[in-house]
């Protein structure tokens, strides 16, 4: 496979954004690099050159799927104090509900069940890389005291796994009214005390 480089060239880039767009119309189960080749200008010989073979384009796929995911969590941290972890879910939420992001969540609720059962191809470590980045942000989110205590680490991971859980109730049913209705009330019983002091 080609060295990642700090630069890519500008073809490179060109390509993985047109092959990100697929691959949130198409998913990437049975991704097929001709197909792919065809729907963006290129050839598999061009993308085989670029990311090396298959597991080198999907490997960029979800790390371009990480990095969109990270922008949404790094906008969590730009408060000048803590907002706590109940406001913090709140934003997460209303962003992971939002229609225009099915697309790229269930890219990502793929690519996580994938590292799950297949540890050793292309997704390697996707799963416990997210639960991370989401933990590391959720923590960031809580007022010092709490961040740094044993409780504030349960609170964050229940967090998350509310989160989390009704994502996938969501995409799977698209009943976003109910599913709404369950986080709010959820994060009321986890994190109901932190709306007084965020």
């Amino acid at each position: 496979m080609p060295p990642k480089t700090a630069n890519p060239s500008a073809r490179r880039t060109q390509l993985l954004d047109a092959s990100y767009e697929y691959a949130l119309a198409h998913g990437l189960a049975d991704l097929s690099l001709r197909p792919l080749a065809e729907a963006v200008g290129s050839s598999t010989r061009v993308l085989m050159f670029l990311f090396g073979n298959k597991d080198g384009l999907v490997r960029a796929l979800l790390e371009r799927a990480r990095t969109d995911e990270l922008a949404l969590l790094e906008h969590l941290r730009e408060a000048d104090r803590p907002i706590g972890l109940a406001r913090a879910a709140e934003q997460v939420w209303a962003w992971l509900a939002a229609d225009e992001h099915h697309a790229l969540l269930r890219l990502w609720t793929e690519a996580y069940a994938r590292s799950l059962v297949e540890p050793a191809g292309p997704w390697a470590g996707f799963a416990t890389s997210t639960v991370n980045d989401w933990l590391d942000v959720l923590a960031g989110c809580q007022p010092q005291p709490e961040r740094d205590s044993e409780d504030g680490a349960v609170r964050r991971t229940m967090t998350l796994a509310v989160l989390r859980g009704a994502l996938l109730d969501l995409l799977a049913t698209k009943d976003e009214r109910r599913v709404t209705a369950a986080v709010h009330r959820q994060l009321a019983l986890l994190c109901g005390e932190d709306r007084g002091d965020a």
